[in-house]
């Protein structure tokens, strides 16, 4: 019997309404960076990789859309989408597998790429949780940006628990693909710091994973398993890292007493980045 699994935070992390979430991922796309520079000549390829923040639209989206829209000039070149995020309502050991066919949003359905679990689910780190999936954000808040900028692909979403890097990285080596497969890993940065205090911590851990450190404490990073997954692997790929974006929930939302960190990075392979 085939299991979809429903949009879980519509109408509270993001709007449930189609148009008004359509209008409104858009609405972020087309908003310019926080940064000062902008990365230098971004390679003129699809990204292997992406780190995008999970809040509520309102906190975080404009962070997240400064990945989403490199993804625009080759929505019919990936095919295939990896997302990894942190758990926060269920614990689970390893990686959790959806145990559903499809995820669904208020943009349509998506549907979970089967071979893309027959090349992990016999790891042994690999396990299914429906419950781990149900009402986590994490990975859900990263598909309406997906559904926007890119025009068919399967989904293949894991909850991370207990996990570590060299577990997440097994996991995505089985994964990695060529270039029409993209990998996205859900965290955000640094959490209830003062303002000043999120922005050095927060600036800090970002020149951490430029430098592919892949020791990123969960005090730096609510993902930090995935993304220090991601980083080791990254390393061994030899993949080139770019900031995209940096700001906190006192920049987009208000409150400066205490904020929550978000990061835009993008990782492309070496030989691409030569172009």
């Amino acid at each position: 019997m085939s299991h979809t699994r429903l949009a879980a935070v519509a109408g509270s992390f993001y709007p449930a309404e189609s148009t008004a979430l359509s209008h409104l991922v858009q609405h972020y796309l087309n908003e310019p960076t926080s940064l000062a520079t902008q990365p230098d000549s971004l390679p003129e390829q699809p990204p292997k990789a992406l780190i995008v923040p999970h809040a509520g639209y309102i906190y975080s989206g404009v962070v997240a859309a400064q990945a989403f829209r490199l993804l625009q000039p080759f929505r019919k070149r990936i095919h295939h989408v990896i997302v990894l995020g942190p758990v926060h309502r269920v614990a689970v050991r390893g990686l959790a597998l959806p145990g559903a066919d499809a995820f669904s949003t208020p943009l349509g359905s998506v549907a979970i790429d089967a071979a893309a679990v027959q090349r992990i689910e016999s790891l042994p780190q690999v396990s299914t949780s429906v419950a781990a999936h149900a009402w986590e954000h994490s990975l859900e808040v990263q598909l309406p940006f997906l559904q926007t900028v890119l025009h068919d692909f399967t989904l293949l979403p894991l909850a991370v628990g207990d996990a570590t890097p060299d577990e997440v990285a097994e996991v995505l080596e089985r994964l990695w693909g060529e270039d029409d497969t993209l990998i996205v890993i859900s965290s955000d940065l640094s959490h209830y710091l003062s303002y000043d205090q999120a922005k050095r911590s927060d600036s800090q851990t970002v020149a951490r994973i430029l430098q592919f450190d892949h020791h990123i404490s969960h005090h730096e990073a609510c993902g930090a398993t995935p993304v220090n997954g991601l980083l080791e692997l990254a390393q061994r790929h030899h993949l080139r890292a770019y900031l995209l974006d940096l700001r906190n929930s006192g920049d987009t939302e208000g409150d400066k007493d205490r904020v929550v960190g978000y990061s835009a990075l993008a990782f492309y392979e070496a030989d691409h980045a030569q172009h």
